[in-house]
């Protein structure tokens, strides 16, 4: 008997794609039929509650071929939870992510898959160049680097979650039980030895990014909360230090004036700057340490990742658990 093919599961996260849903799927299909003719295959989707006709053109593709699945959840539960939660209900050998707007180009597959046969558990694609906004790929250059710098973990510059995952991983992920889970970070954490093959990022193919600035400040305040300490230990040195320099201009003020009671004359001025300026660092100390709390109150709260409204192509309908929650 032939031994039997390893199977690649390429799990697919959309949220309003319905110019790219097609077109995704045929590439990656495509692209794994020629150049890793030796493996079998698996394509899921997990929509985020898309507004237009993702959903029914998904579906569509899942009556077609039985090599395609999908999950779709009840409502958004945002940029993290659902690529997450479709890598865990993966059941290939290894798990590829890819985005639906074809900036993740499908010709890194093969690539990917050669590496993980050398031995890799993890290969990953590292942007080093984009054809992206320019001020935007510079942003997140220097947020990249920022938060190197200032992560207990080696962080990895450049990296979108896009690569491969060998399916001892992503039992690791699914043994992690994390409500707010950050895959970037995770795999520098908890990741075994990688390989980082480098790539150009192209242009979107088509529709609108669903990226904004609140989208991607969500993104840095989760890796920055979940794995740096620098905001409230600036808050610890800041404040020490305001308290030193206002006890030693507290003396020099109350010697001026006992030496020079009369003609010494400080005014108003130098109090309302000390106020307002001590009064502007404990706001935007309050917020770090806000951003911390919201962040312990998600993982206490252990709400589930996802909850499903509709799963196609599952070899049970009704899955023994709709949703899978932290413990």
């Amino acid at each position: 008997m032939s031994e039997k093919k390893k199977v690649i599961s390429v799990m697919i996260p959309t949220y309003n794609e319905e110019e790219n849903a097609r077109p995704i799927y045929e590439a990656v299909r495509d692209e794994i039929r020629k150049d890793c003719p030796d493996y079998d295959y698996e394509i899921l989707f997990i929509d985020n509650k898309s507004q237009d006709r993702t959903r029914r053109i998904i579906t569509d593709i899942c009556a077609q071929d039985p090599k395609v699945k999908a999950i779709f959840n009840s409502k958004n539960f945002g940029q993290f939870n659902s690529p997450y939660y479709g890598m865990i209900h993966t059941t290939g050998d290894c798990t590829i992510t890819i985005c639906a707007d074809f900036q993740d180009p499908v010709e890194m597959i093969p690539k990917f898959v050669a590496e993980w046969e050398k031995g890799y558990k993890i290969v990953i694609g590292k942007k080093t160049t984009s054809q992206e906004n320019p001020v935007m790929y510079f942003l997140r250059d220097c947020y990249y680097k920022a938060i190197k710098k200032m992560s207990n973990v080696e962080m990895i510059e450049q990296f979108t979650g896009f690569g491969l995952y060998d399916k001892s991983f992503i039992q690791t992920l699914r043994d992690l039980h994390d409500p707010t889970p950050f895959l970037r970070g995770i795999v520098a954490e908890l990741g075994p030895e990688r390989k980082e093959i480098e790539y150009t990022q192209p242009k979107r193919r088509a529709g609108k990014t669903h990226n904004n600035w609140y989208s991607l400040f969500d993104a840095a305040m989760l890796s920055f909360t979940s794995y740096t300490k620098i905001g409230m230990r600036m808050a610890e040195f800041f404040g020490f230090f305001c308290a030193a320099v206002s006890f030693i201009l507290g003396l020099v003020f109350l010697v001026a004036k006992l030496i020079h009671w009369n003609t010494f004359a400080a005014g108003y001025a130098p109090m309302i700057i000390a106020v307002f300026f001590v009064g502007g660092v404990q706001l935007t100390f309050l917020g770090f340490l806000g951003e911390y709390i919201m962040a312990m109150n998600a993982r206490i709260m252990d709400r589930p990742l996802v909850v499903e409204e509709k799963r196609l192509n599952f070899e049970s309908e009704t899955p023994e658990s709709d949703v899978v929650r932290a413990q």
